[in-house]
């Protein structure tokens, strides 16, 4: 029977240890995961401040992308985007840095025929956000710009943990949709 008690106690201290362990690697799983949500939301909210951009430069769109806008605004959320304040700002864990955001257009992409949507607003979050003035290079931008956010959501897959990839893999499909709308009779 003490040798039963002492391999018992045994096996509960090297669970305590495998735990610990695991409990570490998992502490790291879910950091990593968190960023990559945080990234994920990150360029929901700037392809959903294009879209704001692209709206505030062709008002006649409206009808066509205020379905598309709505599903963005709703995969930013998942993602855990918190939604604009009333002023026009988001909040930190939504904002976007140009440079690291696949929906931000580069500087090489502005040029004489694009309009910035700072003319439209100077308040609005999309501030600096060309947009092309004809409707046409506009849907386009649009599309090239969902086009690398559902490609950075696909490249994000094999880092993610399962119910985060799920949700990837979701929206890209819904980004991979959207770029098919916007490009129809082109």
């Amino acid at each position: 029977m003490l040798t039963g008690a002492a391999a018992l106690g045994a096996a509960a201290l090297l669970a305590g240890c495998s735990a610990h362990q695991d409990g570490a690697e998992g502490d790291k799983r879910a950091a990593a995961g968190a960023r990559l949500r945080a990234r994920a939301a990150r360029d929901s909210t700037a392809l959903l401040e294009r879209y704001e951009a692209t709206l505030a430069a062709h008002a006649g769109l409206a009808g066509r992308l205020a379905p598309l806008r709505s599903e963005v605004a709703l995969h930013a959320r998942a993602f855990g985007a918190r939604e604009k304040r009333a002023t026009g700002s988001s909040t930190p864990s939504a904002s976007s840095s140009a440079s690291t955001s696949p929906a931000s257009p580069s500087p090489s992409s502005a040029s004489p025929s694009t309009v910035s949507s700072s003319s439209a607003s100077s308040a609005s979050p999309t501030a600096g956000t060309d947009v092309p003035r004809d409707e046409k290079g506009a849907l386009g931008a649009l599309a090239d710009a969902e086009r690398r956010t559902a490609d950075a959501h696909l490249a994000a897959l094999a880092d993610a943990p399962p119910e985060l990839a799920r949700l990837l893999a979701s929206v890209a499909a819904a980004g991979a949709a959207h770029v098919y709308l916007l490009t129809e009779g082109s």
